[in-house]
């Protein structure tokens, strides 16, 4: 899944609107005497570091910065690993005061909108990220159950954020900034809104999509949130039909598969690159589906017949109820996962389930379910 940075982090700025192609960025940086103060740009490529100072006794700062035309755009202001997030239109000024130590949360914005709108939704965001943090970091609860309880936080998060944030205003920097908004937790960073399998999820990206390609349609911003929708909608509306090497909007790493990293039943990380060496079925499933119990007997019996060959099953389960993946794979004897925030899924473009891949030792994929030919048990002979 492509990857738009959003790790900004703002100061303070003060308003001086000179000419039409620059914008003004300044304010105070209380208790910031002798700290290095970074702005930067997130672009579509990453994070650019635009300009830089070290701050004086009374912590005054500003920056000049060419102006966005296409469309808004989206700034940081940065000491050490804390960033403040903030967007400019066009030619306007902002001022961002802020404090040490706690520059990223301990900051009030001026003179945009949306960038207030924007250290609202930061606000929320962190907020959520720790919560999730502590949750991951519970020795006292059972990892299904905090996975339910990330989930309803989560649902929580996302039902606030498009309310107010998203749906009400769809075309502001900030409703851009609420979609694309992503989360750093112990498992690594996701983003919380995943437009290519979630459908609620994908009516909030094509809020945004449409109202940008109205006010904007030229910016490659607009672009990157049109081509998500539609493919999400794609996605979560029809079966798709693809070759079984295009994966990734046609991007296969050189390796031959896209690694998965999720957790076990007993909260291990699995990996799948590291059953290189084995022919591999990438299995998705949700074991409350009706047919599953004979599913999973018909797996067994393979798996008895064929695991001293090098055979191995990577199962990945998309279950909303843990507790019942957990009480269905506790006894299986291959490798079960759960996924919740629809990284992996979409990433191998799963659409409905169950879907499998078969990988050889080389850790290559050879066969997709859907263009299967002939039974699995012959598909999987040719590999041992």
């Amino acid at each position: 899944m492509n990857k738009i940075t959003f790790f900004i982090a703002l100061s303070a700025i003060f308003c001086a609107c000179s000419d039409n192609k620059t914008y003004n960025v300044s304010g105070t940086v209380e208790n910031g005497k002798d700290s290095m103060l970074y702005i930067e740009a997130s672009t579509l490529e990453g994070v650019k570091v635009l300009d830089s100072l070290r701050l004086k006794e009374g912590g005054e700062y500003r920056f000049a910065v060419e102006a966005p035309t296409d469309c808004p755009e989206f700034f940081a202001l940065r000491i050490g690993q804390q960033r403040i997030p903030f967007s400019i239109d066009s030619t306007e000024c902002v001022k961002i005061d802020a404090s040490l130590p706690h520059f990223n949360t301990d900051y009030k914005v001026e003179g945009n909108e949306s960038s207030k709108r924007i250290r609202e939704i930061y606000s929320l965001q962190q907020k959520l990220q720790n919560e999730i943090v502590e949750l991951e970091r519970n020795k006292d609860m059972f990892p299904g159950d905090i996975v339910d309880s990330i989930n309803v936080l989560l649902k929580n998060h996302k039902e606030k954020i498009k309310e107010k944030y998203i749906f009400s205003e769809a075309s502001s920097a900030s409703a851009y900034y609420a979609v694309c908004q992503s989360i750093t937790d112990m498992q690594g960073t996701w983003f919380v809104f995943n437009p290519l399998t979630d459908r609620d999820d994908v009516k909030a990206y094509a809020a945004v999509a449409t109202a940008w390609d109205c006010y904007y349609p030229d910016a490659q911003r607009t672009e990157q949130l049109c081509n998500a929708a539609i493919k999400g909608l794609d996605n979560t509306t029809t079966k798709q039909q693809r070759p079984i090497d295009i994966i990734n909007n046609g991007v296969v790493e050189e390796s031959g598969i896209i690694e998965i990293e999720l957790p076990d039943i007993s909260n291990k990380t699995r990996s799948l690159k590291a059953l290189k060496g084995k022919v591999v079925m990438l299995d998705f499933t949700v074991f409350g589906a009706p047919e599953s119990a004979e599913r999973t007997r018909l797996l067994r019996s393979l798996y008895e017949k064929y695991a001293d060959k090098g055979f191995e099953i990577y199962q990945v389960a998309l279950d909303d109820d843990i507790h019942f993946w957990k009480s269905s794979v506790e006894y299986l004897p291959w490798i079960s996962v759960h996924e919740t925030n629809g990284v992996a899924t979409a990433a191998y473009a799963v659409s409905n389930v169950p879907t499998f891949f078969l990988i050889n030792r080389e850790n290559e994929i050879v066969l997709r379910s859907d263009f299967m030919k002939g039974t699995l048990e012959d598909n999987l002979c040719k590999l041992l």
